[in-house]
């Protein structure tokens, strides 16, 4: 009976050797035919081949990666991150603001796979501390969105962004301006942009639509404006016109009858005469900016006793209040302020410009009612 072949024993995967420290080194050839070395090293020789074997099994099972893949420099990742997205001007702004003043200096100068789940936690921490609840969430957003990009390029195992619900934007609920408030801010302001405010309210217009409208989106027969145009102002001063914020923005917005003397006055006195012309504009002609109108606007609040932090973007507040009181359908809501969401286009209703112009005499109503209700009570009221 012929003897049995011994068996060969199969090579160990991998060296190791004992370092001067006492301490085992390992090292291996990758599946690229390049020289690894364990990112650290271990008590026992018998801990640096475990670690060997279990790298050996990732190699054989098709799972393992180049362990010096993440080692790239997280803020030019980031920026080229933000160069491929094809971002419009203001998310480009918010997003250059959100690395420059809250992401970067903590993770700008470390390699991608240097930042772990609790760099992160005491990240967020940190910068909760520093600043608000909204713009942490904002931040960790893109920190987040940014490091997933780098998973799917495979230069990252995971995410290290775990933080359940960090994301969400929890803002306190906005002061909302009554009636009375609204016509108090308009007289503080000042004729010229008296009726800036007035639309802001009772037309829920963005503060960039109001920029671009011009003497050909005023329909007086009407009393409507058409927004086909939105001109946002960025963090330079630089105004980028453009579609409306989103796909619902283009409409025909229909007034209350109470602000056709306001749009002829402003029409004869204020706006630029040619067809084309600016709506609003600065004493000097030049199209308003935000510093200027910031700081008339910060005296009007003040006169006015509203709170430092009512914004002008809140006036929408009280239009879209007062507009969801006529009881008009969601749709026709969603129209009159420019709002698109997947979630409204379930509801099929369609606002048709009949609906609009009830909507806006619905308006109307109840600003004159509280208007008088406020003259029988002794108060000043404003033009009816």
């Amino acid at each position: 009976m012929a003897g049995r072949k011994p068996q060969r024993r199969r090579r160990e995967f991998g060296t190791t050797r004992k370092l001067p420290s006492g301490r085992w080194q390992a090292r291996y050839i990758g599946p690229d035919g390049q020289r690894y070395t364990a990112p650290e090293t271990f008590e026992t020789k018998s801990d640096a081949q475990d670690w060997l074997n279990l790298t050996r099994a990732d190699i054989e099972r098709d799972v393992w990666r180049d362990p010096d893949v993440g080692a790239v420099n997280f803020e030019k990742y980031a920026l080229r991150w933000k160069e491929e997205r094809g971002l419009a001007p203001t998310t480009l702004d918010r997003y250059d603001g959100l690395l420059r003043l809250h992401i970067l200096p903590t993770f700008g100068g470390k390699d991608l796979d240097e930042i772990t789940p609790p760099s992160v936690r005491t990240w967020r921490a940190e910068r909760l501390k520093a600043t608000g609840a909204t713009t942490v969430a904002k931040s960790y957003r893109l920190l987040k969105a940014i490091l997933q990009t780098a998973v799917d390029d495979d230069l990252l195992r995971s995410n290290p962004c775990r933080i359940k619900g960090a994301g969400k934007e929890e803002a306190d609920e906005r002061p909302t301006a009554t009636i009375e408030q609204v016509f108090d801010l308009a007289d503080a302001m000042g004729p010229r942009w008296r009726l800036m405010v007035l639309l802001g309210a009772f037309a829920s217009l963005r503060p960039e639509e109001l920029a671009e409208l011009r003497r050909r989106s005023v329909d007086l027969d009407e009393c409507s404006l058409r927004v086909t145009q939105a001109s946002p102002e960025l963090t330079n001063g630089r105004r980028v016109t453009g579609d409306p914020k989103t796909r619902a923005g283009k409409r025909t917005v229909y007034l209350p009858d109470f602000m056709l003397p306001e749009l002829r006055r402003h029409l004869q006195w204020f706006a630029e005469k040619e067809v084309d012309g600016l709506l609003f504009i600065g004493e000097k002609g030049a199209p308003f900016r935000r510093s200027t109108f910031g700081r008339k606007w910060r005296k009007a609040r003040t006169k006015v006793g509203m709170p430092e932090n009512f914004r002008f973007y809140d006036l929408r507040h009280t239009g879209n209040t007062l507009a969801a009181d006529t009881g008009a359908k969601l749709k026709d809501l969603m129209v009159r302020a420019g709002q698109s969401s997947e979630r409204a286009q379930l509801i099929y209703q369609h606002s048709t410009a009949k609906h609009q112009q009830k909507l806006a005499q619905g308006i109307n109503a109840e600003v004159r009612q509280q208007l008088r209700e406020a003259a029988a009570e002794g108060k000043p009221a404003a033009e009816a």
